[in-house]
Parts: C-alpha cells; structure tokens; sequence
C-alpha cells in the first residue's frame, strides 16, 4: 500500500488504510506500508503487524499539517521495491505515492488499484484560495482523468462518488467498496465520565461532532445552528472532536454569534479511550459536510448508539440511506436547527434512534467489506502474474 497520508496525521484516508491494513494482516496477508515520514516519527514497525516504510517527506506550504515525500527518497525506495514480486500495488493518494504506484507498475507489471478517497474538485478552492475557484475544479477534474488512466482499477467508497468520475469522462473499471468499521471497537466509552472529566453538567444539552477543522467540513454552518438554537436552549452545549487549519476561524465566528460559551473545541482524542467517551457525551452527533466520499464518523456514532442528525450528501447519503439511528436535516439553518432542536427535546426519539443506530452499523462491517477487496485483489494478482516479466 503506498499513501501520502497516515498516522500520526488523524483523517478518514488514516483511518480507512488502517482498517484495511488491520483486516487483511489479520488474515494473513503480508502487507507493506509506505508513507511519509511525520516529525518526532520514526521508521518503526507500528502495531498493525505490517511492514511500514516511513520515507523523508518535506511540509507543504499551503497545507502544513501534511507532507510530501521528497523526490529522491521516492527513486531510492522504488529500487528497494521493484525487486519484489507483488501481487497488488494499492495506491491511496493521487501525489508521490501516485507516482511511485505507476513506475512500479512500467518497472514490475504489477497491476495497480487505486482508492479515490477526495472529491478534490470540491477541496482545491479551500487550499488555493488566491486562484479561480472555477479554473481549479477544472484543474481538479483534469488531474483525476489523468491519474485514474494511470491505474488498472479504481475503489470508490460510494456510488456518489462513483457517479462524478463517469462524469468527468473517466474509464477506467471500478468497484464501490466503502470502508466500513469494526463495530466491536465501538461498544465501549462512558459520556457521563467526560461530563465529568471536564465539568459538563450530566444533564446539559450536548451535541457532539468529530472532524478535522477544514473549511469543507462545514463546522461553521454547524455553529451557526448552535447560536439559532441558543435563544431557545440557552444551555446548549458544542463538542468539537479534532484540529485543523480551520480552527481559529471556528473559534472567532463563535464569539462573534455570541456562542463561545456554548462551543467547546477539544483536538483530537484518543480513538480508543477518550474519543468514544466523547461520541457518548453528546445527546445527538451532528454532521454537515457537504464533500465525504464515506462518512465513517457517522458510522461510528450509529455503532456507539449516538443518535445523529446530518445532511445527506455524497458518502453520508449512502450512509444515511435506510439508517433508522440518524434524522437527514437539510442544508438550511433553520431546517437544521429544526429537526436537531426536537430530537433535544424529545427523549424517547433519542432512544429510538439509539437502538436502532448499532444495527445500521452493523451493515457496514469492514470485515464484510474486505472480502470484497480480497476477491478485487486476487482478480488483479492474475493480471500482475499475466505481466510479470519472464
């Protein structure tokens, strides 16, 4: 698997790729991850019993919280990795690791998948802000056309997604396969205890949401829900799960609706402890973001029982569809506040929805959803062997 993002760097592409990672090792894959080198990491052997290949990587300057692997350590790995025999090269992200997945597909004949994570066109205008925003998208489209001919076969976490590269003309054969979750990783957590870890009253209306802070996450709609909701609810309550560039920016609109006491920003949480207390603290999880390919926080709220409260566009609205767990708001303040307001005030709808949201998880097993990667997989280790030099 080669990546341009993984953990320490907390997002959906982290999360998904050690999902899959933990998935197939677990069922005797031998994998190996190739990934950025973050500071203050080393190239150790993380704990998912794969090979992981940390290489040096440089900031961006318009995007600092990642990093690019630099140009010779990439020619200098490709060496080390076109000796081996690989059944499957995943590619994760369309940049250095991108490039890296086609010389070794020209150097081995290995065939090539790649996951099309990002719907870019609708994140390039957040990080180049001082170019036309209309010029990028077309960039955006572009690009995507150029780098999916590049690969033997696409994975597309939904059928949205899917739906927009047909229409940007691309070809190339694909197969949706989200990534889904381990719901048994998600069955722990006391909101009580991070009430009371952080002198939230056991009674105070909360909403919970878990995010990078990104402009194309839409937190700050979210905030504005919060400051409708507060003449009505002056109690309210805002958790905010994550970090990112957007974060002073969230922080000032707070104050200036006049709601900063009613928004709480925490940064990013341990997954396995401190994270699920949190997902439990809410009353209802709230989501807005107009631009996921899969919506796994969602998933996870369903599986911890949080009622959720969500647009449903792209990857949310597969996640969404039929969900019994969550209430669909539409992209309207008013309309949001609405349907989030009610669901507040109405215990027995919260309890409604919190029994029901563990079986709309159950739906989207990773382990389920992996053996479709698997049987992907070995369809395309049939091509690699057709093209292996003799």
């Amino acid at each position: 698997m080669l990546t341009d993002v993984y953990f320490p760097r907390v997002n959906g592409v982290s999360t998904s790729i050690r999902t899959h990672v933990r998935e197939l090792t677990a069922r005797g894959h031998a994998v190996t991850l190739v990934a950025p080198e973050y500071p203050g990491v080393g190239a150790e052997t993380d704990a998912d019993a794969c090979e992981l290949i940390r290489l040096p990587s440089r900031q961006i300057f318009f995007d600092p919280e990642d990093r690019l692997v630099r140009g010779a350590a990439l020619r200098s790995v490709l060496e080390r990795l076109a000796t081996r025999p690989w059944d499957v090269v995943h590619v994760h992200t369309p940049f250095q690791a991108h490039r890296l997945g086609t010389w070794l597909r020209r150097r081995t004949g290995c065939a090539v998948v790649e996951t099309y994570h990002t719907y870019f066109e609708q994140y390039v205008g957040h990080y180049l802000p001082w170019l036309p925003a209309a010029a990028l998208r077309s960039l955006a489209r572009t690009l995507s056309r150029h780098l999916c001919a590049g690969t033997d076969h696409l994975i597309v976490p939904s059928t949205e997604m899917d739906a927009v590269l047909r229409g940007y003309g691309i070809a190339t054969a694909s197969t949706v396969i989200p990534t889904g979750i381990h719901p048994e990783e998600f069955t722990g957590g006391d909101g009580v205890r991070f009430r009371l870890a952080h002198g939230i009253a056991v009674d105070r209306p909360t909403v919970v949401t878990v995010s990078r802070l990104a402009r194309e996450k839409n937190i700050a709609f979210l905030i504005e829900v919060v400051a409708a909701l507060q003449p009505a609810i002056p109690d309210l309550l805002f958790i905010i799960a994550g970090e990112g560039p957007d974060a002073q920016r969230l922080q000032a609109l707070a104050a200036a609706r006049g709601v900063q006491d009613n928004v709480r920003f925490f940064g990013n949480l341990d997954r396995r402890t401190a994270l699920l207390d949190c997902y439990l603290a809410g009353d209802a999880f709230v989501f807005a973001s107009p631009t996921e390919t899969q919506g796994l926080v969602l998933l996870e709220a369903l599986a911890l029982g949080v009622p959720v409260v969500s647009t449903a566009v792209m990857g949310t609205a597969s996640v969404l569809a039929g969900a019994q767990g969550a209430e669909v708001a539409p992209e309207n303040v008013a309309d949001f506040a609405a349907v989030l307001g009610k669901l507040l005030r109405d215990g027995e709808l919260r309890r409604t929805l919190s029994a029901a949201g563990p079986r709309d998880a159950a739906r989207w097993s990773a382990a389920a959803l992996v053996d479709r990667v698997e049987d992907l997989y070995a369809a395309l280790a049939l091509l690699s062997s057709a093209r292996r030099p003799a």
